[in-house]
């Protein structure tokens, strides 16, 4: 547990060759958590994986299912101060980073933000939690394929619950102190994110409902808080500011089916990215496939 000084502490494990290359995974959500056990993507023998669930997930503490937790502690500048606090405290001068999802814009901004402490940069599935992106996803854009289900996420919030904005009306449902409320807005959340992803070929058909209550409640509540608040980013910004990362070699991949997730962020990033390949994975949506995973290890064979 690496304690961040302000009463969280952030859960870490370290695999694979201690004497490796180091290698940070940056998990997806936000609020997911990171995988259990070693990825099959990462040789064993030539990295030192190191995954970490950002605060307020999975098994870092305090846990955002508990509605007293303070969520103004958890912004996507403390989890940038996180992410730069562990690999001080391992004595890593310099390492690799790969982020999907919502951990491939976490990524990007600690690589803008600390170019000179990496060795490479690979992401997949860009996700900036752009204001735009928010609505496709979460106000009614993807909405246009799905409209049975986008009934059911509507209705997840009860008629004299309503505002203009469902996603304010779920990050206060997720917020309730009644078990009840939190459990509804997690299993309508959740449903909503595995219908988008439903017309997809590959991966779990329930990737976000087939969880626990208690870890749905923790994802919905991070997740909503950032969407609401756009990542605390300005539209725009990540694209900006990629020439930064013009001493940073690294990869985008992405799949051309990924519907919550659509290619033109990636697509954006790798013109403004120097160092950047982009691979466009065309049977892979955001559950990836095995091309997907083929063109992740290609990537990270190019690097250290």
């Amino acid at each position: 547990m690496l304690d961040t000084g302000d009463g969280n502490f952030i859960y870490f494990e370290l695999r694979g060759n201690l004497m490796g290359v180091p290698i940070l995974l940056v998990h997806g959500g936000p609020g997911s958590g990171s995988p259990k056990g070693t990825p099959r993507s990462f040789d064993p023998e030539h990295y030192l994986i190191i995954l970490f669930d950002q605060r307020g997930c999975g098994r870092s503490t305090p846990n955002a299912s508990d509605p007293s937790v303070d969520m103004g502690l958890n912004t996507t500048r403390h989890l940038l101060d996180d992410m730069e606090q562990l690999r001080k405290h391992l004595r890593i001068e310099k390492w690799l980073i790969f982020g999907g999802s919502w951990g491939s814009g976490l990524s990007i901004e600690y690589a803008e933000r600390f170019p000179e402490c990496l060795m490479g940069l690979v992401v997949a599935s860009v996700w900036f939690m752009s204001r735009s992106e928010i609505d496709w996803l979460y106000r009614g854009g993807v909405a246009q394929l799905f409209p049975e289900e986008w009934e059911e996420f509507r209705n997840g919030v009860l008629p004299q619950e309503r505002t203009a904005d469902i996603v304010a009306d779920y990050a206060s449902m997720i917020a309730s102190p009644e078990a009840s409320v939190r459990a509804r807005a997690a299993i309508h959340w959740t449903s909503w994110e595995d219908a988008v992803l439903s017309l997809e070929p590959n991966g779990k058909p329930t990737p976000y409902s087939d969880k626990p209550t208690d870890a749905l409640v923790t994802f919905v509540r991070i997740c909503s808080r950032f969407a609401l608040h756009n990542a605390w980013r300005e539209d725009g910004s990540l694209v900006r500011n990629a020439q930064s990362l013009k001493a940073v070699p690294g990869s985008i991949i992405h799949g051309r089916l990924d519907l919550s997730c659509p290619l033109k962020n990636a697509w954006d990033l790798a013109r403004a990215w120097p160092n950047a390949n982009l691979v466009i994975v065309d049977d892979a949506g955001h559950k990836g496939s095995p091309n997907m995973n083929q063109a992740l290890r290609d990537a990270f064979a190019l690097l250290p």
